[in-house]
């Protein structure tokens, strides 16, 4: 069997690579350093989608007992996430683990000559890091992270930026996801979208955001 779609694209965290846990712990390794409650990897896992900065927002406004706005506009904020970054760099790849026939599919898809991206709200300096760890990275033929463009998801920009380079329409291509973000962008960029039910979608059923197929493993693009 041979993939229908001339180029795949995916969501990274929740959808090629279990990444919460490493991201819990790089959390709690900040709020730990800053005298501030820990957070549970449930919370951390809701607040993944974003990028981490927002998740690092979300995390010290619950630890602070205040709002996102507030934590925003604070004079801590940056000194905070200076350490957070530091912290994160360092749990890369430690906890984090490939889901189910990601390997095996995205390897049978590029041996069909199926164009392959990775399109994630994660910042660059963590996205190069945790596909290397997995030796992920040399199945890849571009990676847009949450930072790459002036935009990030649900904003189509990294989808168009890769169908524009490989010169492939829309029409021919599928997005891969597990979010209401993921499926918002595909749908901003018109294109087909399938979602994953066990990633990170704020607590929400994928099946809420109405993708076009719901499918238990990855394995099914082929």
């Amino acid at each position: 069997m041979s993939c229908a779609y001339q180029a795949v694209l995916f969501d990274l965290d929740g959808t090629l690579i279990e990444t919460g846990p490493e991201i819990a712990d790089a959390t709690n390794d900040t709020l730990r350093q800053f005298g501030l409650p820990e957070v549970s990897e449930t919370q951390v896992f809701g607040w993944i989608g974003h990028g981490t900065h927002e998740l690092l927002i979300q995390a010290l406004a619950w630890a602070n007992q205040t709002t996102a706005a507030v934590v925003r506009s604070s004079d801590s904020l940056k000194l905070i996430s200076a350490e957070f970054i530091k912290h994160y760099q360092q749990r890369c790849g430690t906890r984090s683990r490939l889901y189910p026939q990601v390997r095996e599919t995205l390897t049978a898809l590029k041996a069909q000559g199926v164009k392959l991206a990775v399109v994630t709200n994660k910042e660059g300096r963590y996205t190069q890091v945790v596909l290397d760890a997995h030796k992920l990275t040399p199945l890849l033929d571009k990676v847009i992270s949450g930072d790459s463009l002036p935009t990030k998801k649900p904003d189509p920009a990294g989808i168009q930026a890769c169908l524009n380079e490989w010169g492939i329409s829309a029409s021919r291509a599928l997005f891969v996801g597990d979010s209401s973000i993921d499926v918002a962008t595909a749908r901003n960029a018109r294109m087909s979208v399938w979602a994953l039910p066990y990633g990170y979608n704020m607590g929400e059923p994928i099946e809420a955001c109405e993708p076009d197929r719901v499918i238990p493993h990855i394995g099914l693009l082929v």
